[in-house]
């Protein structure tokens, strides 16, 4: 089969790769769509993978062509989506519920090979049947946004009526926007430098747009800030727009070396939480329920589909920040 391979930091091909064969409780996924992801540009730089080479794609949805011998839940035909968390159960997190924070975390499209192929195999237990009214690549989109569903977990503490500053309005930060309208915010603001991307932001509804947090009018700060950019001086930035008693969340995947300055006293005098959103937490069947009753349209939050071949300029837009969803078809 065709499959894109990371075979080492910076180097990424569409190369032949053998077909894979399911475990007794395994399914073979023939992939429909597999979305990018800034994970993926980790995973190029050298990160996150812990042994290259390595198929990428932790963001898929295709249809059933092969299951292993202890499989009854699934059939061939059967369209899913696929959650790519593996864990192991058994360590000191994992007995605690705290799952995504396995002390072996492991991901299809991570540790294992991923769905930037024409095949994919995935747990049965990962794997989320679609209904009849979903398009099965536009599936892709439910795997992100269980991510969203998770940082909105973490920010269960959220009241009615906060007023929440988003930093990136790509597809992470437009997630959380919708979702933020959908908890109960009074209002939900989103910067970003990238003039398009702030306009697909106004067409989701939020309450303003601006390229610096300087241009809104919030003397006391927001009560909820987010960073969906994984940007240094960006998370420096909303660090300081946090209002007193408010939350800051940092959704965004920065880099490894990234780093930002707290004032500890202002922390401590003003009751302000910090605290982070690690993947997918116990989300992705109520993100699949959530994407079938319609919180996000496809045809807004999808602005590119790409034959697999073309791999590598997906990963190329996706870096230089164009579109939005950026989907690669076997």
């Amino acid at each position: 089969m065709k499959a894109a391979v990371i075979s080492a930091p910076g180097t990424v091909e569409v190369a032949t790769v053998e077909d894979p064969t399911p475990g007794p409780r395994e399914v073979v996924v023939s992939v429909a769509a597999c979305g990018l992801c800034g994970t993926d540009l980790h995973i190029l730089q050298g990160e996150f993978a812990p042994t290259l080479p390595v198929v990428p794609g932790h963001e898929f949805a295709g249809t059933v062509v092969a299951t292993g011998s202890a499989v009854t839940e699934l059939a061939e035909g059967d369209r899913v989506a696929v959650d790519p968390s593996l864990y192991c159960f058994e360590c000191h997190y994992c007995r605690i519920g705290r799952n995504n924070l396995c002390e072996r975390w492991a991901a299809i499209g991570v540790t294992t090979a991923g769905g930037a192929a024409e095949f994919a195999v995935a747990p049965v237990g990962n794997c989320v049947k679609l209904p009849d009214h979903i398009r099965t690549e536009d599936a892709a989109l439910i795997e992100p946004l269980s991510c969203a569903v998770r940082g909105y977990d973490i920010l269960r503490s959220q009241q009615l009526g906060t007023r929440v500053l988003i930093y990136g309005s790509g597809t992470m930060g437009l997630m959380m926007l919708e979702l933020a309208k959908r908890t109960g915010a009074a209002g939900v603001d989103v910067v970003d430098i990238n003039p398009q991307r702030l306009a697909t932001a106004r067409t989701l509804g939020c309450s303003a747009a601006a390229g610096s947090a300087d241009e809104l009018d919030r003397p006391r700060g927001w009560d909820v800030v987010i960073d969906a950019t994984g940007n240094e001086r960006a998370i420096q930035d909303a660090l300081g727009r946090v209002g007193k008693g408010g939350t800051f969340l940092q959704f965004g995947v920065a880099d490894y070396a990234a780093r930002a300055t707290i004032e500890p006293y202002r922390i401590y005098n003003q009751e302000i939480t910090i605290t982070g959103s690690m993947a997918v937490l116990h989300s992705y069947e109520r993100a699949t329920e959530l994407f079938a009753a319609g919180v996000l349209d496809p045809e807004v939050f999808i602005s590119d589909r790409l034959p697999l071949d073309h791999y590598a300029e997906a990963l190329g837009r996706f870096r230089a920040g164009e579109g939005r969803k950026i989907l690669v078809r076997p």
